[in-house]
């Protein structure tokens, strides 16, 4: 692989664009973005490619290449640990926010991204994983045409995915859950249940979407207007709405910002919600029930009836 240019880099690692000429023809070039660890933080990278690895087709979740992590010495004598995934042309969803006004998404382009990241949490919740990080940093966008039945032509879209499993977890562990280090994610982003008692459960990620559907209307990361935002979070309050949000979008918000975990459904069940638009086609819906795995026959049949119902209000 060639080295192009240096994309960003986190706490636990750095990422990188390389090209590389696909092993068919030897001659056509294809873009991976490679995340690169050093020793003292290759457990959260091996990590997030064993979960990625289990998510490898799924839409809604950003595609590892490969079937192991690659360890190499680079040229000042130390071990790096990496992984090529897929490259994401329109960067992060926090840096495409960036280039709008005062980086407020347009309210029907924050309801179709909502959409999308709601198939992505049904893939990750339905396979038992909660991503614990979700934020406008961990969701990448990519450039995509999709066809307008009412014009009859194609348009230039985007596509969501959700990124950076590394603090993912199995819902209902915590184990990892410490009174002096009581965040598993970004502390704006977590909810009341996980930073007062470390609870891993879906609900933690609902909270955390509702965090970053606020972030696409104010172009401000959630808390903006305190500096106190944990003490908030142990009262159960959630972060100050917009005052022109429209009666849907306040509705959607309230449920994500339920107290108790179990109000604010699931990503199933949200799906249906009337902020979420309902133009979804018959074959995504039943891409993703592909992607969830699904052990149990009454599951099977309820997320059935989901569906179901959601094809009826298309």
């Amino acid at each position: 692989m060639e080295f192009q240019k240096f994309l960003g880099e986190g706490a636990f690692g750095s990422v990188s664009l390389f090209k590389y000429k696909r092993r068919r023809d030897g001659k056509t070039l294809h873009a991976a973005a490679v995340k690169t660890s050093d020793d003292e933080h290759a457990k959260s990278l091996y990590q997030e490619f064993q979960v990625l690895s289990e998510f490898k087709g799924c839409s809604r979740i950003v595609q590892v290449y490969g079937n192991r992590v690659q360890a190499r010495v680079n040229h000042m004598g130390y071990v790096e640990h990496q992984i090529p995934m897929e490259y994401a042309a329109e960067g992060s969803l926090r840096s495409f926010m960036n280039r709008f006004k005062y980086g407020k998404l347009p309210e029907p382009m924050i309801r179709e991204f909502t959409r999308m990241l709601l198939e992505g949490l049904a893939t990750i919740h339905g396979r038992g994983y909660v991503h614990c990080d979700l934020k406008t940093e961990n969701i990448l966008v990519f450039p995509s045409c999709v066809y307008d039945y009412n014009k009859g032509a194609w348009r230039w879209s985007y596509e969501l995915k959700i990124s950076d499993f590394g603090l993912s977890k199995k819902e209902g562990d915590n184990k990892w859950w410490h009174p002096d280090q009581p965040f598993a994610g970004t502390p704006i982003y977590m909810s009341p249940e996980s930073i007062s008692h470390g609870e891993t459960g879906k609900g933690l990620d609902l909270w955390s979407l509702g965090c970053v559907v606020l972030e696409m209307y104010t172009g401000k990361k959630p808390w903006w207007h305190t500096n106190d935002y944990l003490k908030e979070l142990m009262n159960c309050y959630e972060p100050l709405f917009p005052s022109n949000l429209s009666c849907d979008a306040k509705l959607f918000l309230m449920t994500c910002f339920a107290v108790e975990p179990d109000e604010r459904k699931d990503a199933f069940t949200l799906l249906r919600h009337s902020f979420v638009p309902r133009d979804v086609v018959n074959h995504k819906l039943a891409k993703l029930q592909t992607d969830v795995k699904i052990d149990n026959p009454k599951d099977l049949e309820k997320i059935r009836h989901m569906l179901h119902e959601i094809k009826s209000m298309c």
